[in-house]
């Protein structure tokens, strides 16, 4: 949904890793930020959401890539011994650092040994950033890929309004806290 040719600093837009065998080698940059961090060059992540705002950094296109190997929905699901499987998301809230965050999703369904046993209701999972991505457990084959956005992604001092892309395959986090897990 943010896809473009360039940024609003006029620099040509890549794809670049964040995040490389779950290991984090890259920021995203603007032109203002590149040399601070040794770049002699920005990725191109700079926008804006008129002529008349000024453009700052964003997270245009950021998507959790797929496990090369096929791993499906049911491998999961299977591989999952008390859990809940969260489908589509719905709500949400993050902190201005965006450390801490609460999600809510479209539906929830209860997992035991294995299987999905019961829709659960109101529920919703609450983490901070980096403890949550170190979570991480299982993910998802090229199958399972599914990518989403929103036009109206609100940044900034003034708030600015974006559109942003987010995309990922199905995938495990362990230990997360989930609330309200009534039936």
């Amino acid at each position: 949904m943010a896809t473009c040719g360039y940024d609003d600093d006029g620099v040509k837009t890549t794809t670049f890793p964040i995040i490389k065998d779950g290991v984090f080698v890259d920021y995203q940059t603007t032109r203002d930020q590149a040399h601070l961090i040794g770049q002699k060059a920005s990725h191109g992540c700079s926008y804006a959401d008129n002529w008349s705002s000024v453009p700052f950094q964003r997270m245009p296109n950021v998507s959790l890539q797929p496990n090369e190997k096929p791993v499906t929905e049911q491998d999961i699901i299977a591989a999952t011994e008390d859990g809940v499987y969260v489908k589509g998301d719905s709500s949400y809230s993050i902190d201005h650092q965006r450390y801490n965050f609460q999600f809510s999703g479209q539906t929830f369904w209860e997992v035991k040994n294995g299987k999905i046993t019961t829709q659960l209701r109101d529920a919703a999972y609450h983490a901070n950033t980096p403890e949550f991505w170190k979570s991480l457990d299982m993910l998802g084959g090229k199958a399972t890929y599914e990518l989403g956005g929103a036009f109206s992604d609100g940044k900034g001092q003034p708030v600015q309004s974006n559109s942003v892309s987010h995309g990922c395959p199905i995938a495990r986090f362990k230990n997360v806290d989930i609330l309200n897990t009534a039936r």
